[in-house]
């Protein structure tokens, strides 16, 4: 069997990955709270450990593997959006603002991950179906000795976990120092965080024995792991902003409530998304919601080619040049398969996809297997695409389920996207000429502050069935769905 060595965040080190159970590899990621769009920092864990979900599939059984990861329905990040909105005018009471503002969240979400070619996990639980047994933890805690009521809130006293901060290498000491708490009398130390807390009348609340109030963030994780995978399971991951002190928090309260299990074997991080070489942020007009590409016109699969070309423990930079390369990589791979001996139809591409002879190339296991090296096993499939340009028939055939392992080309429409008529026609037309000529208007029109020329030569690219992409730095003309070659001609 193919040994996967993941980066472990709790050692720090590379490890050799050894499941709990064979038969029942059970991986935990933390989902997004749903109250607006998932930016491009929300989306690079979700490719991220969709990559890692497809290996363990590939190496253990899809029917042998558990990937849970969940939504955050219930957040005062969520209420604030919905008080916005009422007071927008939106007359309907707060929690039905909120069970519809999280209902059409989730939808985008998912609609956004699908596009990036993201398979949905096994479970995806809403933290508003496990109160049950949010409080049940809490009660536990309580009972132990490690949490306490005070006020409506239950907090939990992070000095009776002696191991406290090893995950972030922080003492108790260090941090009090250096973070920003939230000092509150009812607190014993400055650094005890809320389990539960107290509700409004017009706030989501439950019942509880501290009575009608919701759950603090972090104990949501750990009771929904608990109660789809066990106390104790193989991977636990999510970005690097969540391992203080989300992740710190739940390591603390999950060995607390059931110290006879170690809570998550192997932790993975992924570094931040930067934009242009900057941090992404509204401020400076660099923050880009997954949806605010695709309506750009870049496809998800483009999307996803650019976060997989970085290894997931580095910073990765979205830039448009980026994506234009990404966008002609899988150009080129589409139609290398397409020109190939496989003569894929709608009817016999499903049976491509099984066949023993179209499995993924060893190399690109290999690259995958060693802490997820998606750049190398991009650079292992590059090979795979000049032997496969050589005539070389096992090449061509692994290209296929290469690609597929790494999320690319799981239906004929993709590769027919990328390497069908519109590929042939960036060839034939001069998209590339046409480009630059709209490009030399522009700038002639930010010196002389007339912009017809760039506005007519705009409308007749529209008019021909041109999809038309302008940066501050750049622009781009690509053939769309109603392209007409015609009127291109007399564009000449």
């Amino acid at each position: 069997m193919t040994e996967i060595r993941l980066h472990n965040s709790r050692t720090r080190r590379k490890e050799p990955f050894a499941p709990i159970d064979a038969e029942n590899v059970r991986m935990y990621v933390c989902g997004p709270t749903v109250y607006d769009r998932a930016h491009l920092g929300n989306a690079r864990p979700v490719v991220v450990f969709d990559v890692l979900y497809r290996l363990l599939r590939h190496v253990y059984g899809e029917a042998h593997v558990t990937y849970v990861r969940n939504f955050t329905d219930v957040d005062d990040k969520i209420n604030a959006r919905a008080r916005a909105m009422q007071e927008a005018g939106d007359a309907r009471s707060l929690n039905d603002i909120i069970r519809a503002l999280t209902d059409e969240t989730i939808d985008w979400y998912h609609a956004d991950m699908d596009a990036l070619g993201a398979l949905r996990p096994d479970h995806e639980p809403r933290a508003t179906e496990f109160i049950v047994q949010m409080v049940a933890m809490i009660e536990g805690l309580i009972a132990k000795g490690h949490a306490y009521a005070a006020e409506g809130h239950v907090l939990f006293d992070v000095r009776s976990y002696p191991d406290y901060g090893k995950l972030s290498g922080r003492s108790v000491d260090d941090m009090i120092a250096g973070a920003r708490v939230e000092v509150a009398p009812y607190k014993r130390d400055p650094m005890d965080f809320v389990l539960w807390k107290p509700s409004s009348a017009e706030e989501p609340g439950w019942d509880s024995p501290w009575g009608r109030g919701r759950p603090g963030w972090h104990i949501e994780c750990s009771a929904m792991s608990h109660e789809l995978l066990g106390p104790a399971f193989d991977i636990h991951g999510g970005g690097i902003d969540l391992q203080f002190p989300h992740h710190e928090n739940e390591i603390a309260q999950s060995c607390c409530a059931h110290p006879e299990a170690d809570f998550a074997n192997f932790w993975l991080h992924n570094e931040m998304v930067q934009v242009e070489g900057k941090k992404m942020s509204k401020s400076l007009g660099n923050f880009f919601t997954v949806r605010d590409l695709l309506d750009q016109g870049w496809p998800g699969e483009v999307i996803r080619f650019v976060m997989l070309s970085t290894h997931y423990r580095k910073p990765m930079d979205w830039t448009e040049e980026k994506a234009r390369e990404a966008s002609e990589k899988l150009r080129s791979y589409a139609r290398v398969l397409l020109t190939s001996h496989l003569s894929f139809t709608e009817s016999n591409f499903a049976l491509y996809r099984k066949h023993e002879a179209y499995k993924p190339d060893s190399s690109v296991v290999a690259a995958l297997s060693d802490d997820l090296n998606s750049h190398l096993a991009i650079t292992h499939v590059d090979a795979l695409v000049k032997r496969a340009k050589a005539g070389d028939t096992l090449a061509t055939n692994s290209l296929l389920g290469s690609l597929m392992l790494l999320g690319f080309f799981e239906d004929l429409a993709s590769i027919a996207r990328f390497g069908g008529p519109e590929a042939t026609l960036m060839d034939e037309y001069p998209f590339e000429e046409l480009a630059s000529r709209l490009s030399l208007l522009r700038k002639g029109a930010m010196q002389n502050k007339d912009f017809t020329a760039v506005d007519d030569l705009k409308r007749a690219l529209l008019e021909a069935g041109v999809e038309v992409r302008m940066s501050k730095t750049d622009v781009s003309l690509s053939p769309g769905p109603n392209f007409d070659p015609a009127k291109l001609e007399e564009l000449k």
